[in-house]
């Protein structure tokens, strides 16, 4: 089995003409959100083995902040991370090719990108899971949207549209209501 996990990068400040697109940076909220997330994530043992961020700033951020939100107990190893150019600005189909490139040693894999290239990843891959979260994730996929996607085969080479199960869809308001 294989697992994917596509996570949009947190909240960053509004894009201006003036300044490059890669160089936008996280808000406070956005460093919120990703820590928090980072937290759910080690807390539910949705550790990648490999993660793969896109080169933009605010993907990096996001992986940081996430790196460093360390449940009370997770003592794992460092994931192996990546950065991939065509992460960045990526199409369904960009994303797609990146995932099935990865080595048969890597079981989870976490994609730190953006919109709408995994958002729409996302839709292509999966066949089945909870109608519910499924329908909740055609919507859309807001930053620090985590999707997890499970996989019944042995290799990432084997990947093929409609092949994966919604394990989950995690947004940073379900973290929020879920904890009042």
């Amino acid at each position: 089995m294989r697992r994917l996990l596509l996570l949009r990068h947190a909240k960053t400040e509004p894009s201006e003409p003036s300044r490059e697109d890669l160089s936008r940076v996280l808000v406070e909220r956005g460093r919120q959100d990703a820590a928090k997330m980072g937290a759910y994530m080690a807390t539910h043992k949705l550790t990648p083995d490999r993660v793969i961020l896109s080169p933009a700033a605010r993907s990096q951020q996001t992986w940081q902040q996430m790196a460093g939100a360390k449940a009370p107990t997770a003592a794992a190893a460092a994931p192996d991370t990546k950065t991939l150019e065509q992460i960045y600005d990526a199409s369904a189909h960009d994303i797609f090719a990146a995932i099935a490139e990865q080595p048969a040693g890597v079981q989870a894999l976490l994609i730190v990108g953006h919109n709408p290239g995994l958002h729409e990843a996302a839709l292509m891959l999966i066949a089945s899971g909870s109608v519910d979260a499924r329908e909740l994730l055609r919507e859309g996929l807001p930053t620090a949207g985590l999707v997890v996607i499970d996989f019944q085969f042995d290799a990432w080479s084997k990947l093929h549209p409609q092949s994966g199960r919604l394990e989950r869809f995690v947004i940073p308001k379900s973290l929020e209501a879920a904890s009042r």
